[in-house]
């Protein structure tokens, strides 16, 4: 059974830092393509961040400079270091392995306010 546990969310001020973590188990971690998505009320869900097994990643333009993908494969974990934050950061986040299937975390609420 595929479990993504989520971990790291909460309230910050803008200019803030967060760091999220998402261990997987269930899956070959070390061969799975790890994602950080989002979800703000009234939008789609968005592509936040994404790191393949091999460590390339890639980033939506909105939080390019801002926030880092990483994983530890000894942990099957799965990190977004979000810097800089901004109001407009605000939503759910999810954590998602793709891995012959794709799967998803239950996601953690990240808002950004003063």
């Amino acid at each position: 059974q595929v479990q993504l546990v989520e971990s790291g969310g909460g309230l910050v001020q803008p200019g803030g830092s967060l760091t999220l973590s998402c261990a997987a188990s269930g899956i070959r971690f070390s061969v799975a393509t790890m994602g950080w998505y989002r979800q703000a009320p009234g939008k789609q869900r968005e592509l936040v961040a994404r790191i393949t097994y091999s460590g390339t990643t890639n980033y939506a333009d909105s939080v390019k400079g801002r926030f880092t993908v990483s994983k530890d494969n000894a942990r099957d974990t799965v990190y977004l270091q979000m810097n800089s934050l901004k109001p407009e950061d605000t939503a759910v986040y999810y954590c998602s392995a793709q891995w012959f299937a794709t799967y998803w975390g239950q996601g953690t609420q990240v808002t950004v306010s003063s």
